[in-house]
């Protein structure tokens, strides 16, 4: 990372370092101790592990161990880092000498009973307050940066597939679907990516029906539908697709399907816009699917949000209680599973904006362009 890079990097984390600590000022702490990684990464940049960040009013402590000494002070310029020779209980106790901090607010949920009550006993002076999200809700809605990165994921993800499917029907029939798996995910990586998002799932024929289908060493036959779902990772943030491929033919059964879960894609993302309900784009999506008679199939939610994590708030579904917001980015994947026959479903990235939304990947849905010859 450059130097004006890190630099605005770092504006940015102590932006949301003031917004977090806001939320638990309203809540009676004086600091935080941030100890789930991603959050860690949000608030401070350090792309590290094992690591805790302890922040307060006019200060900020990355508690870290030898292994990222040389890499925590060039990930983090302008914060504090401590690195522990102990356990880490006893180097926050060191972090927090001197410093005014009666109440310190912790990560409940994260933290086990064990580390809290190591916790306690190495800073018997402080009292330790487990709160809920003071960091989920600012992650929720991505600043311009974080937006960037979301759509440089996209592109990716979308050339290394682009990339796959180019070569036609050889790059499919006769290979396991592992062996597909393999290579998208080699692909995404030449392509920029740091990493795959999550396990990419090649599903083939039958295998389609399962939502969450590991790839394995099926082999993909002529005239079979084959499910992808896959995304990048780059600069930490997340995409995540999913297409529906066929090989030489479209299986009429799997055809009418797929017919309809496009036109409940379609009339979900035309739900997406800032101030509703995040329930109001699967209910929109999840109408279409009914009034076809496969309601009873349909067995997820529409979408979540998407970020540092491929799977994060808000959730599109019927029984979420969140608003959109402009700034979320968040999938809209609606899916009709029939078991012995297999499955479809389309997902895109979606952004939220001021005046309705914007569809960060560029793939087509078009069947037509889905059949591989």
């Amino acid at each position: 990372m450059s130097g004006r890079s890190s630099n605005k990097n770092q504006t940015a984390c102590a932006s949301r370092r003031r917004a977090a600590l806001r939320r638990a000022a309203a809540r009676k702490a004086q600091a935080l101790l941030v100890s789930r990684p991603v959050d860690v990464r949000y608030l401070s940049g350090f792309t590290g592990e094992d690591s805790f960040l302890l922040a307060g009013r006019r200060w900020a402590v990355l508690i870290t161990d030898g292994r990222f000494d040389e890499q925590a002070p060039r990930e983090c310029p302008g914060i504090e880092i401590h690195v522990r020779k102990g356990s880490m209980s006893e180097a926050i106790k060191d972090a927090l000498k001197g410093r005014t901090v009666r109440t310190l607010g912790v990560q409940g949920t994260h933290l086990t009973a064990a580390a809290m009550e190591d916790l306690a006993r190495a800073a018997p002076s402080r009292r330790l307050k487990p709160l809920r999200d003071f960091v989920a809700p600012l992650r929720m809605v991505k600043d311009d940066s974080e937006v960037r990165a979301v759509r440089r994921a996209v592109r990716v993800a979308e050339r290394a597939f682009g990339e796959l499917i180019v070569r036609g029907i050889r790059a499919f029939v006769g290979r396991s679907e592992r062996e597909v798996a393999a290579e998208l995910e080699y692909r995404m990586r030449l392509a920029g990516a740091e990493a795959p998002a999550f396990e990419t799932v090649v599903a083939a024929g039958a295998h389609g029906s399962f939502p969450h289908y590991r790839p394995g060493a099926t082999r993909i036959r002529r005239g079979q539908a084959v499910l992808i779902d896959w995304g990048a990772r780059l600069a930490g943030y997340c995409s995540d697709l999913t297409r529906v491929l066929f090989t030489g033919r479209i299986p009429p059964k799997l055809g009418a399907v797929y017919e309809v879960v496009r036109r409940a894609q379609a009339a979900g993302i035309a739900a997406v816009r800032a101030g509703v309900a995040c329930k109001t784009p699967d209910a929109a999506a999840r109408r279409v699917i009914d009034d076809a008679g496969y309601g009873r199939r349909f067995v997820h939610g529409l979408g979540h949000g998407l970020g540092l994590e491929v799977h994060e708030p808000p959730a599109l579904a019927a029984r979420s209680r969140a608003r959109l917001h402009a700034g979320m980015v968040v999938t809209v994947e609606p899916g009709i599973y029939l078991p012995g026959a297999g499955g479809v479903r389309i997902e895109d990235d979606i952004l939220v904006t001021t005046d309705g939304r914007r569809r960060l990947s560029s793939l087509s849905t078009d069947i037509r362009a889905m059949v591989l010859r």
